[in-house]
């Protein structure tokens, strides 16, 4: 029954929707239960994604999965959202788009590293102090939200 699909299903659907659209498939999410089943779609793409381009995605994601029928026949809330400052550092397209942004990264040492991002690669990224961080090494990294405006040496506005 399509109530038992995998997640697979579900994201490779989302995926081709958003991929459509110019954005990344970042994450998908099934909450919950029946009635009360939440379907959390996160997208991102490069200078972040506006409110206009995820209510397309909202849209053009509903048609596509009421067509496919990959939830099923049951009832469940479609949200699609962007990454936001609270999802962890975990590829290195999301080191890439948070050039000139305060990062903290805890490496698989236990150290706590903090600073601003300047370059980011394939494999490691590079703070403005000059640390090099290899992702492997990374076992978290969040970017921490800053409340004034910081000048960066990267070039990037914050």
């Amino acid at each position: 029954m399509a109530e038992n699909l995998p997640p697979a299903v579900v994201a490779e659907l989302a995926s081709q929707c958003v991929e459509h659209l110019g954005l990344d498939l970042d994450d998908v999410e099934v909450r919950g239960s029946g009635p009360n089943r939440v379907l959390r779609i996160v997208v991102d793409c490069d200078g972040g994604v506006p409110l206009d381009v995820i209510s397309n995605a909202s849209r053009e994601l509903s048609r596509e999965l009421d067509r496919s029928d990959a939830m099923g026949s049951s009832r469940y809330t479609l949200e699609v959202t962007s990454r936001g400052v609270d999802r962890p550092l975990t590829l290195p397209r999301h080191w890439m788009r948070n050039i000139g942004r305060l990062v903290v990264a805890t490496t698989s040492d236990g150290a706590r590293v903090r600073g601003r991002i300047a370059s980011a690669s394939s494999d490691a990224a590079h703070l403005e102090d000059g640390t090099p961080l290899a992702y492997a090494d990374i076992t978290r990294a969040l970017i921490e939200p800053e409340l004034t405006k910081q000048k960066s040496t990267s070039g990037r506005k914050s």
